[in-house]
């Protein structure tokens, strides 16, 4: 059963379900450098479904989203040891790009963390990378640290994070 968690114009923010996951791979061979074994899609949508998300149009998968838990030292607290998010990778296709898609992807998966009971929630992007850094200084997040040759390429990235409320 879908579980569509917007809607934005004609694009529907759901959840994602297995037969998403060939799409999903299909955009982020289209977009990102970094890919995944099939099996790495699915052990995350089994993982955390609530924060694995996809982005619809029409019966196109136009972007996506996907998370997973872990347990590690704050990027906050000096001395906590926290479960925390972590976006793993996210992606819109280029001609839904600057329509909200993004937003609303990361928007939906940080519900889907807090449901997890996370306490934070953090992702890695490449430091030239200043539209996707931007939106997310928006939504809150902060640079942490930046992450020396973090890419295969040798690019930095920078290390953002934000706390999650659980009011």
């Amino acid at each position: 059963m879908q579980v569509i968690l917007r809607q934005l114009g004609d694009c529907s923010i759901r959840r994602a379900e297995p037969s998403d996951l060939i799409p999903v791979m299909e955009v982020n061979l289209k977009t990102l450098p970094e890919h995944y074994s099939d099996y790495f899609y699915e052990s995350l949508l089994a993982e955390i479904p609530e924060a694995f998300i996809v982005a619809e149009v029409g019966n196109k998968i136009a972007g996506y989203i996907m998370c997973k838990t872990e347990y590690g030292f704050s990027n906050f607290k000096k001395l906590g040891f926290v479960k925390k998010g972590h976006v793993v990778s996210v992606a819109v296709l280029d001609e839904y790009r600057r329509k909200g898609i993004g937003k609303a992807l990361v928007e939906e998966s940080v519900n889907g963390i807090r449901i997890r009971k996370c306490d934070e929630f953090y992702l890695e992007v490449r430091c030239s990378n200043n539209d996707a850094v931007r939106l997310y200084e928006k939504l809150g997040f902060v640079i942490r640290q930046q992450l020396h040759s973090y890419y295969r390429d040798g690019e930095d990235a920078y290390l953002m994070a934000i706390e999650i409320d659980h009011t």
